[in-house]
């Protein structure tokens, strides 16, 4: 299937290369002229402007956004807009607020474009493991994409079958699914990232109660010199709290115990607020992941080892730096 890639950072790339691996014809652009010619080189299609990859691509268009959220994914919908014919598709598969993605759906409607939002996780590791992904726009439109988002899910891989499945949609199984209309796909994604902050939270916390063990202050027959590292590794195996999150763990803590190159410094990238205010209006109760978007804006005063970690963590699955340099690796 043709496709035009708006964003080619670190998921924009990762996907055209996941695309043009199973064959689709990626037809790409970047503001970045290096990153045009590095993913041209791997066999896309590359254009200079937006208006020469609308005109590369075969009606019905379909054109992908990767884009951070706010002003410039804003500014790109309105330039397609005016680019872009009836029947065409544009995909939104940054982190946008729902809320936009229904304005932004019901604007291109007017011209006959068809919006589609995709929560897309899955991080620097997506091009290997795959892009879980959660899916909002019209049914056909949704259908019509399909071979995209097949390339681009996980697969069933390894994962055992959850039982009384028989009869739901198979596309779950796969790592991807279609939520509802315009805004639904992004809403579960918000949610998803709301609940990653409280899993993270709830690591860091932990780890640091267990390293805080051999504190000056208990009593000297109480005190453990306990192996971070060691401890991440085993609860990796069988445990029940085990996760991909403590995978990262595990891995960040084999190569720095002590995380002396994180500050601590723990940012967050708006998903975790929308998760609180859509809890507001519905009057449900978020007490985990409230405070967990709280400890986030205190780590900006004074970092504790369980901040550290979390900045690993967002460095380990998304290739988040710390802001004012951060860890290098």
């Amino acid at each position: 299937m043709q496709i035009g890639i708006i964003g080619l950072g670190k998921m924009g790339a990762n996907i055209t290369r996941r695309l043009h691996r199973d064959g689709h014809d990626c037809v790409v652009y970047d503001t970045n002229a290096a990153a045009i010619k590095t993913l041209v080189g791997e066999g896309a299609q590359g254009a200079n402007t937006i208006q020469a990859m609308v005109n590369e691509l075969s009606q019905p268009r379909a054109i992908w956004l990767m884009l951070p959220s706010g002003e410039i994914t804003e500014n790109a919908v309105n330039d397609l807009a005016k680019l872009l014919g009836k029947g065409d598709i544009l995909i939104d598969g940054g982190n946008s607020f729902y809320k936009d993605d229904v304005r932004r759906a019901k604007m291109l409607a007017g011209a006959g474009i068809h919006y589609v939002d995709v929560g897309t996780s899955g991080g620097v590791w997506g091009l290997e493991r795959g892009f879980c992904m959660m899916i909002g726009g019209e049914t056909n439109i949704v259908q019509h994409l399909d071979p995209i988002f097949k390339t681009l899910a996980p697969g069933a891989g390894s994962i055992d079958k959850t039982p009384n499945r028989k009869g739901r949609d198979p596309r779950a199984e796969l790592g991807y699914i279609h939520a509802g209309p315009n805004g639904a796909g992004h809403f579960v994604k918000m949610v998803h990232n709301g609940i990653e902050y409280g899993l993270m939270q709830a690591y860091a916390e932990g780890f640091d109660v267990l390293r805080n063990k051999n504190a000056d202050a208990l009593p000297e027959d109480q005190r453990y010199d306990l192996d971070m590292a060691d401890i991440a590794e085993v609860w990796r195996r069988g445990s029940v709290i085990s996760s991909w999150l403590l995978d990262l763990t595990a891995s960040a803590l084999s190569q720095d115990a002590a995380l002396s190159a994180y500050s601590g410094f723990v940012a967050d990238s708006g998903e975790g607020r929308w998760t609180l205010e859509a809890a507001i209006e519905e009057a449900v109760p978020v007490n985990v992941l409230a405070a967990s978007l709280f400890a986030r804006f205190r780590s900006r005063e004074e970092h504790t080892f369980g901040e550290k970690l979390l900045s690993a963590m967002r460095q380990e699955f998304g290739g988040h730096i710390e802001q004012g340099g951060g860890a290098k690796k």
